[in-house]
Protein backbone atom coordinates (compact mmCIF):
# COMPACT_ATOMS: atom_id res chain seq x y z
CA UNK A 1 0.00 0.00 0.00
CA UNK A 2 1.30 3.45 -0.84
CA UNK A 3 1.07 6.17 2.08
CA UNK A 4 2.26 9.73 2.68
CA UNK A 5 3.75 10.53 5.71
CA UNK A 6 2.32 13.34 7.77
CA UNK A 7 5.30 13.02 10.28
CA UNK A 8 8.78 11.65 10.93
CA UNK A 9 8.74 7.75 11.74
CA UNK A 10 11.53 5.98 12.69
CA UNK A 11 12.74 3.14 10.90
CA UNK A 12 10.23 4.64 8.28
CA UNK A 13 11.08 7.73 6.74
CA UNK A 14 10.62 11.28 6.97
CA UNK A 15 7.38 13.58 6.75
CA UNK A 16 6.13 14.29 3.38
CA UNK A 17 8.00 10.69 2.10
CA UNK A 18 5.81 8.84 -0.42
CA UNK A 19 6.28 5.28 0.85
CA UNK A 20 5.13 1.85 -0.66
CA UNK A 21 4.57 -0.35 3.06
CA UNK A 22 2.58 -3.79 3.91
CA UNK A 23 -0.77 -3.43 3.63
CA UNK A 24 -1.24 -4.73 7.66
CA UNK A 25 1.56 -2.23 8.69
CA UNK A 26 -0.31 0.39 6.97
CA UNK A 27 -3.55 -0.14 8.29
CA UNK A 28 -2.54 -1.01 11.91
CA UNK A 29 0.30 1.11 12.46
CA UNK A 30 0.47 4.71 10.30
CA UNK A 31 -3.28 5.16 9.90
CA UNK A 32 -4.40 4.01 12.77
CA UNK A 33 -2.02 6.52 14.64
CA UNK A 34 -2.55 9.38 12.51
CA UNK A 35 1.27 8.91 11.19
CA UNK A 36 0.11 8.51 7.40
CA UNK A 37 -2.14 9.25 5.08
CA UNK A 38 -3.17 6.78 1.71
CA UNK A 39 -1.07 8.16 -1.60
CA UNK A 40 -4.27 9.16 -3.31
CA UNK A 41 -3.90 11.02 -6.58
CA UNK A 42 -5.62 14.03 -4.96
CA UNK A 43 -3.17 13.80 -1.73
CA UNK A 44 -0.05 13.33 -4.01
CA UNK A 45 -0.68 16.48 -6.53
CA UNK A 46 -1.18 18.49 -3.26
CA UNK A 47 1.95 16.83 -1.52
CA UNK A 48 3.63 18.15 -4.40
CA UNK A 49 1.87 21.42 -4.70
CA UNK A 50 2.87 22.29 -0.86
CA UNK A 51 6.94 20.84 -1.41
CA UNK A 52 6.94 23.57 -4.62
CA UNK A 53 5.48 26.75 -2.44
CA UNK A 54 7.68 25.02 0.15
CA UNK A 55 10.86 25.67 -2.15
CA UNK A 56 10.09 29.23 -3.52
CA UNK A 57 9.82 30.21 0.20
CA UNK A 58 13.34 28.71 1.15
CA UNK A 59 14.35 30.50 -2.36
CA UNK A 60 13.01 33.88 -1.15
CA UNK A 61 14.46 33.49 2.16
CA UNK A 62 17.97 32.38 1.02
CA UNK A 63 17.67 35.60 -1.46
CA UNK A 64 17.02 38.11 1.40
CA UNK A 65 19.25 36.18 3.82
CA UNK A 66 22.25 37.01 1.34
CA UNK A 67 21.22 40.63 0.89
CA UNK A 68 21.61 41.26 4.75
CA UNK A 69 24.96 39.95 4.39
CA UNK A 70 25.62 42.21 1.82
CA UNK A 71 24.37 44.73 3.74
CA UNK A 72 26.02 44.57 7.04
CA UNK A 73 29.63 42.89 5.49
CA UNK A 74 32.53 45.65 6.04
CA UNK A 75 30.36 47.27 8.86
CA UNK A 76 31.87 48.68 12.02
CA UNK A 77 30.50 48.55 15.48
CA UNK A 78 32.01 50.50 18.46
CA UNK A 79 31.86 49.28 21.98
CA UNK A 80 33.15 50.97 24.52
CA UNK A 81 34.37 48.86 27.56
CA UNK A 82 35.82 49.78 30.77
CA UNK A 83 39.32 49.96 31.31
CA UNK A 84 41.83 51.04 34.21
CA UNK A 85 44.51 53.48 34.20
CA UNK A 86 47.38 51.63 32.88
CA UNK A 87 44.95 50.17 30.11
CA UNK A 88 44.15 47.07 31.84
CA UNK A 89 40.28 45.84 30.58
CA UNK A 90 38.23 44.94 32.94
CA UNK A 91 35.69 42.00 31.38
CA UNK A 92 35.66 41.52 27.90
CA UNK A 93 33.46 42.44 24.71
CA UNK A 94 30.88 39.70 24.61
CA UNK A 95 28.61 38.53 21.39
CA UNK A 96 25.46 40.07 23.34
CA UNK A 97 27.04 43.56 23.27
CA UNK A 98 27.99 43.34 19.54
CA UNK A 99 24.77 41.92 18.70
CA UNK A 100 23.19 44.86 20.80
CA UNK A 101 25.52 47.20 18.53
CA UNK A 102 24.44 45.81 15.64
CA UNK A 103 20.74 45.84 16.42
CA UNK A 104 21.18 49.76 17.32
CA UNK A 105 22.22 50.38 13.25
CA UNK A 106 18.97 48.44 12.20
CA UNK A 107 20.34 44.52 12.10
CA UNK A 108 18.67 42.14 14.50
CA UNK A 109 21.14 39.44 15.05
CA UNK A 110 20.94 36.88 17.47
CA UNK A 111 24.05 36.60 19.47
CA UNK A 112 24.80 33.04 18.45
CA UNK A 113 25.08 33.46 15.35
CA UNK A 114 27.92 35.93 16.03
CA UNK A 115 31.21 33.81 16.11
CA UNK A 116 34.02 35.07 18.76
CA UNK A 117 37.28 32.53 18.34
CA UNK A 118 38.82 34.79 21.85
CA UNK A 119 36.76 36.80 24.17
CA UNK A 120 38.10 40.13 23.31
CA UNK A 121 39.67 41.31 25.98
CA UNK A 122 42.11 44.60 24.54
CA UNK A 123 41.50 47.84 23.25
CA UNK A 124 41.43 47.37 19.06
CA UNK A 125 39.70 46.85 15.90
CA UNK A 126 38.75 43.59 15.77
CA UNK A 127 37.27 41.49 12.52
CA UNK A 128 33.75 39.05 13.91
CA UNK A 129 32.50 36.68 11.65
CA UNK A 130 28.05 36.64 11.70
CA UNK A 131 27.12 33.61 10.02
CA UNK A 132 23.42 34.14 8.99
CA UNK A 133 22.71 31.03 7.90
CA UNK A 134 24.81 28.01 6.35
CA UNK A 135 27.44 28.87 3.51
CA UNK A 136 26.26 32.49 4.08
CA UNK A 137 28.28 34.86 6.56
CA UNK A 138 29.21 38.41 6.74
CA UNK A 139 32.55 39.80 8.34
CA UNK A 140 31.97 42.97 10.66
CA UNK A 141 34.63 45.23 12.31
CA UNK A 142 34.54 45.52 15.91
CA UNK A 143 36.29 48.95 17.28
CA UNK A 144 37.00 48.37 21.27
CA UNK A 145 37.39 51.91 22.86
CA UNK A 146 37.96 52.94 26.36
CA UNK A 147 35.08 54.04 28.38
Amino acid sequence: MKVILKQDVKGTGKKGEILDVSDGYAKNFLLKKGLAEQASSVAVNSLKIQKEAEERRRAEEVKAIRELAQKMDKCEVTVSIKCGENGKVFGSVTSKEISSKLEELGFEVDKKKILLKDPIKTVGQYPVEIRLMEKVSAKVFVNVVPE
